[in-house]
């Protein structure tokens, strides 16, 4: 049997309101049990099984012990979805021999290969559950477990909330997200108890540390249909974009903001390019969402570049101007203020709606139109049909707005940027659907073209910031005459790399398209 759930991680106060919300809105249908369970996973010295993607539990529910083996897990934006078989274990004692389903219980063996089972962790939750049903039939279960989980002598505290579906689709459970937590606040949850309790016994900890997410390369594989390549990548554009999101709530690192910024127009390019695919109002009103989420944060994103990457390195470079330290320590005081704000914006209910819809559109095939007759044929076309147009096309434009290049002006200059970056983007998604030693000279050359235009833009964000009028330093000389030299400085240094820009252009114009 396959397991279907939407898993949350919760806060003391969080939890303590979820049951009370459930009945106000009347979608709890029974008295809510609670009970305590017992939990212990088992593992081969060398973990064979979960090199395998399976874990073995004894579970102790109440006075009856159920053995439980869980294969193929998969969790993407709060979703999981897992095989579970079950059997009854008499007096908590092991026995692969009873796995009832053939298929699982060889794969088991086969991988104990008669290994001895040894204890990897154990989790010890309070589990209070209520049934849930909306009016489109929809059935849950709602489980708030608050507990620990044990291993290697260590604990570790837990929260979860696992809503799972009894009857109807995935699509369900994220309904009833939005009519528990209509507030905001959630976060989503990245792992299992299991794998919580192999990286207790591991490394310490149940939760890798946060820190910002650079976008990853996505396992594309020539086999693949369009429609999952297009999931694929849109699950990692949303992992990137939920996981910064958390890491700007609880961490000053600008690098937060950064990778926010990057994960959000890295969703929009993913949906522009799957666009010929999915062609869904719901994608369409999700771009729209993150376009005005991206423009929350690059308002922070800007500042805290303009302060570490632009005056602090002129301030390091040129200890001489005292004026320049002040003037990146002003601007740093008004990216406070800016992340302040931002911090108020992602917990609230927007932010949230937009995330848990768009994990609903990913997870849930968001993207079907039941009057939309021909999008089966489209979405089971192959992936190298999709990826060949969707660079063409991109290329395309990147031509035509590179035509006399060294007679571009400002506007010109700013739009061939931004397409550059889109063509890189698309070229990140679908370059490992081809070999290697033809999509990475074309990537190389790319960056060196797109660091060109990086420096423009990054000049021009600095003259509009430091000469507005919320500029800081108005009526102090010093902080004027650094304002000057960063200005100048950093235009110097983008036209120094404009100069090479003909050249660089041509030398990818020349490297041959590798989609061809």
């Amino acid at each position: 049997m396959s397991e279907i759930e939407l898993k949350f991680l919760l806060d003391e106060l969080t939890s303590s309101q979820l049951g009370v919300r459930a009945k106000a809105l009347k979608l709890v249908t029974g008295r809510p049990k609670t009970r305590t369970l017992k939990s212990i996973y088992l593992d081969t010295p060398d973990h064979a099984l979960k090199k395998a993607g399976i874990a073995l539990r004894l579970r102790r529910d109440g006075r009856r012990w159920i053995q439980t083996v869980k294969t193929k897990p998969e969790l993407h934006g709060g979703l999981s979805q897992v095989g579970e078989v079950e059997n009854p274990a008499p007096g908590g004692r092991l026995c692969l021999e009873a796995i009832p389903d053939a298929a699982v219980r060889e794969e088991v063996v086969r991988r104990v290969n008669g290994a001895p089972l040894e204890f990897v962790c154990e989790t010890v939750i309070r589990r209070s559950a209520s049934e849930l049903s909306l009016e489109d039939g929809t059935r849950a279960e709602l489980a708030i477990d608050i507990g620990e989980i044990h291993a290697g002598g260590r604990s570790a505290e837990l929260r979860e909330l696992e809503i799972e579906i009894i009857e109807g689709s995935p699509g369900g459970l994220f309904d009833i997200a939005h009519l528990l937590f209509p507030e905001g606040g959630l976060r989503f949850s990245r792992l299992s108890k299991a794998a919580r309790g192999y990286l207790l016994a591991e490394q310490g900890w149940i939760d890798p540390p946060l820190a910002p997410l650079n976008a990853e390369d996505v396992a594309l594989d020539r086999a693949q249909i369009a429609e999952q390549a297009a999931r694929d990548v849109l699950r990692e554009c949303l992992d990137q974009v939920a996981t910064n999101v958390v890491v700007i709530r609880e961490l000053d690192d600008p690098e937060g903001p950064h990778q926010l910024r990057i994960g959000l127009r890295r969703l929009r390019s993913a949906f522009s390019v799957c666009a010929s695919v999915l062609k869904s109002p719901e994608m369409t009103r999700l771009s729209m969402e993150a376009r005005w989420f991206g423009q929350e944060v690059g308002r922070l994103r800007d500042i805290d570049m303009v302060a570490n990457n632009i005056v602090r390195r002129e301030a390091e470079a040129h200890a001489d101007e005292p004026g320049l330290p002040p003037l990146a320590d002003a601007l740093s005081k008004q990216a406070g203020g800016l992340r302040d704000h931002l911090r108020k914006v992602l917990p609230d209910a927007r932010v949230q709606a937009f995330l848990i819809d768009l994990a609903r559109f990913v997870e849930a095939r968001g993207w079907l139109v039941p009057q939309d007759f021909g999008q089966t044929e489209r979405l089971a076309a192959p992936v190298v049909e999709l990826a060949g147009m969707a660079l063409s096309k991109r290329w395309k434009k990147v031509s035509k707005h590179a035509r006399g290049l060294e007679t571009l002006d400002v506007e010109q200059r700013h739009e061939l940027r931004k397409q550059l970056k889109k063509l890189r983007y698309a070229v990140e998604f679908f370059s490992p659907l081809y070999p290697a030693k033809r999509a990475e000279p074309f990537l190389k050359q790319l960056k060196k073209l797109q660091a060109v235009f990086g420096d423009l833009n990054d000049a021009a964000v600095a003259r509009a910031m430091l000469t507005g009028a919320e500029a800081p330093g108005a009526g102090d000389p010093a902080a004027q005459r650094a304002i000057g030299w960063v200005i100048g400085a950093s235009q110097a240094r983008a036209e120094f790399g404009w100069a090479g820009a003909k050249t660089l252009w041509g030398s990818l114009d020349e490297t041959r398209p590798f989609w061809k």
